[in-house]
């Protein structure tokens, strides 16, 4: 009997989030869930064998083992680095929020 596990597979854009839950025969790959959830042919414009994944905020290499209840994340590079934009903002006098600093 084959055992299986059931993975969370995502990926996100400015525009558009999406979550796809997939059923795999263990053991199984990041790679191997990433390519089951089908999400590259969701995202053509995005070269999803360049992109880090991770499993719970945290990177890991494709060929890392899953477990049952895995949360796979694909992740886009960033436009700005989140310090700097925060930089950018405190000299505007504005903060995250969208207020004032004052």
């Amino acid at each position: 009997m084959v055992e299986e596990i059931r993975v969370e597979v995502v990926f996100a854009t400015a525009q558009e989030q999406r979550l796809v839950t997939v059923t795999l025969p263990t053991p199984a790959t990041v790679m191997e869930a990433i390519s089951m959830s089908a999400l590259a042919d969701r995202f053509p414009a995005e070269n999803f064998d360049e992109l880090q994944a991770g499993i719970w905020g945290h990177p890991v290499d494709r060929s890392h083992i899953l477990s049952n209840g895995d949360r796979v994340e694909i992740y886009r590079p960033l436009e700005l680095d989140p310090r700097e934009a925060r930089r950018r903002l405190a000299q505007a006098g504005r903060t995250m929020g969208g207020g004032s600093t004052e």
